[in-house]
Parts: C-alpha cells; structure tokens; sequence
C-alpha cells in the first residue's frame, strides 16, 4: 500500500511542485493556456498537495467566494498516479478543509468526463454543460457540512 499525504501547502518547495502538476496536466496533456491556468487566484486562495511515496503527484485549490461558498478548482492529478483513487482523496481533503470552516456549500466545474467521481462524492449537476478553456464542463454543488 502506498503512504499517501494531502494537506494545504505552505512551504515554497510544495507551491512549485503544484505549478509543475499544473502544468503537465493542464497545459502540456489538456493543451490549457497559462494564463488560463494561472489566473492569479492562487495567492487567495487554499492550495492542497497529494504526495505519495514522497513524490507530489496531485493538487487542488479551494477558493472561497464569500462566507457560504468554497469553489474548488484545478484538480489534478499526474499520469503516473491515476487509477488508484487520489483525484477523489484530494477532493475529500478538499471537503474536509471546508467544513472546517463552516462554509456550508461547495461548487466546482467538473471536466465532463470525471463528472461521476463528483457524483460518487454527492456532487450534483446543476445546468447545462458549458466549455472552459475549451474542454466541456458541468457546473456541480454539494453542501459540505
């Protein structure tokens, strides 16, 4: 069994190694822009990192809109550690984070095709698929606590 850790990150070395996750998936496997992808939230926003067998492997960020609503954005995870459940253990970290703060509704744009991971979590659609970044998208929310 794999040692697997998912907190926010704090420390420079986690950041980077964030960027870089970013970046193979989005950018160099999704074909996402930068600037689409670094938006400048980052900064305000709770960033998790997954390492597992001390390699960091996935990333997430949790954004809150306002004092009732977290949005959690750019989950992903790398190539080599899909298939083994870490998207959904960063999205239950995720959840985790957020309860803590008692914020109690919960919104992301799952990419169309993970959209069932998001369902498993009790994740539920919520209008029409739309395109970001040029790849199809489905609103979803989910209370948290």
């Amino acid at each position: 069994m794999s040692d697997v850790v998912i907190k926010v990150a704090e420390l420079r070395e986690e950041l980077m190694a964030i960027q870089a996750i970013r970046k193979s998936v989005f950018q160099q496997e999704q074909g996402v822009d930068e600037v689409l992808d670094f938006d400048g939230l980052d900064e305000i926003s709770d960033q998790l990192i997954a390492c597992m067998d001390d390699e960091y492997v996935g990333t997430a960020r949790i954004r809150y809109l306002d004092e009732k609503t977290a949005k959690i954005e750019r989950l992903a995870v790398l190539h080599t550690a899909r298939g083994r459940g870490m998207g959904k253990q960063i999205m239950e970290k995720a959840m985790e984070v957020i309860a803590s703060k008692n914020i109690p509704l919960v919104v992301i744009h799952s990419q169309e095709y993970v959209k069932g991971l998001h369902q498993q979590l009790g994740f539920q659609e919520e209008g029409e698929v739309f395109e970001e970044a040029g790849i199809r998208h489905v609103k979803m929310v989910r209370t948290s606590i």
